[in-house]
């Protein structure tokens, strides 16, 4: 993995369902644009994703207002794993350093969360 990592732009439902149908544990942030504790997530994840095993990704509900509903999104930065294409565990506290988001990996993932050599 790149120490230069970014999260994956999913553009809709679609893109999450396959993104999460792709990756056996996925970490996907819900944003919405506008909202500087998400803006300030991004390098956050890019820093997970140079970390760890783990696939991350980024969407943003408004573009699909069903996400809203389906993954009870109330607030914003929010953070869902998924295994096996299912969502596992949330964390939704506002903005969070990489120590722990990968904390929370390693709580509900521990075999993708590992440091990558």
């Amino acid at each position: 993995m790149s120490l230069t990592a970014t999260p994956t732009r999913l553009d809709d439902g679609d893109d999450l369902d396959s993104f999460v149908a792709e990756n056996d544990v996925a970490l996907v942030e819900f944003y919405t644009k506008g909202c500087s504790k998400c803006d300030a997530m991004e390098p956050v994840l890019g820093t997970v994703a140079a970390a760890t095993d783990v696939a991350v990704g980024m969407v943003n509900p408004g573009n699909d207002l069903d996400l809203v509903e389906r993954f009870d999104i109330q607030s914003v930065p929010t953070l869902i794993l998924f295994r096996d294409g299912h969502p596992v565990a949330r964390k939704a506290e506002g903005f969070q350093g990489a120590e722990s988001v990968i904390a929370f990996l390693e709580a509900h993932a521990s075999e993708a969360a590992k440091a990558v050599n």
